[in-house]
């Protein structure tokens, strides 16, 4: 108890934090550590019972939405019914859908970018007017856009459009700070669409390969964006947290 009393005198002590796609991966690990930094949690997230299972890991008084993050009207009653907070945080975004060029179905590669892209657009549009003085947005994207893999054309695309919106609202939206978080592979839900065995042995294969000498947890990525939640100077920015994988 005594360190959580220490971490709960920082920066984050009684801000208000909004977590979109809160429920799960790295959003629920920033959650959680937003929380014992003494920050006041709002989660959002597609399904209610993804909302419910967070809320009973998150501290009492925590807040729960379920939203559909491609609907607009649905993201604008939401942060009607949140008010004035402190910071965003967008981490939202389904599983990977990984294929060949020949075989990319349209619109399905549409709907990717339905969540990632313009949930996050839409969010920063509608939060942003209630965010208050010293507050921030933090967006999410993946080295695949800095080093592309065979059959990632659409991710690798929505990465860069992630990190060109970052920019634009760092100057759009100041002095509110935006910066984004570029995550290397790490383990969360993201690879629940591979088999238990394959996604195993994608991990340690390519984790023997990194500098750090394994793939990422959620945990670890969550410490990028509460540096940049209490970063007070630094705006624009796109944080690579990848266990040196462009590197390599």
């Amino acid at each position: 108890m005594k360190d959580k009393e220490i971490l709960a005198n920082g920066k984050l002590k009684g801000k208000r934090v909004v977590l979109l796609g809160g429920t799960s991966g790295f959003g629920l690990a920033t959650a959680l550590a937003a929380a014992a930094e003494g920050a006041e949690i709002i989660i959002a997230s597609s399904r209610q019972q993804r909302v419910d299972e967070a809320l009973a890991a998150l501290p009492q008084g925590s807040q729960g939405y379920a939203v559909d993050l491609t609907d607009e009207q649905q993201i604008a009653t939401l942060f009607e019914q949140v008010g004035e907070f402190d910071h965003l945080v967008f981490t939202a975004g389904e599983t990977l859908q990984l294929n060949e060029f020949s075989t990319i179905k349209i619109d399905d590669a549409k709907q990717f970018f339905n969540v990632r892209y313009w949930g996050a657009l839409m969010a920063a549009k509608y939060a942003s007017p209630l965010i208050r003085k010293g507050g921030s947005i933090t967006l999410t994207n993946g080295t695949i856009g800095l080093r592309p893999w065979k059959g990632w054309a659409v991710a690798a695309s929505l990465t860069c459009a992630i990190e060109g919106l970052t920019r634009a609202l760092a100057v759009e939206l100041a002095p509110i700070r935006v910066n984004a978080v570029c995550a290397g592979m790490s383990r969360t839900e993201l690879w629940s669409n591979i088999p238990e065995g394959d996604r195993e042995a994608m991990f340690n294969d390519y984790g023997s390969k990194l500098l750090t000498g394994g793939v990422g947890e959620a945990t670890d990525i969550a410490e990028a964006y509460l540096y940049l939640m209490k970063g007070g100077f630094s705006t624009g920015q796109v944080l690579v947290v990848d266990g040196g994988g462009v590197l390599v």
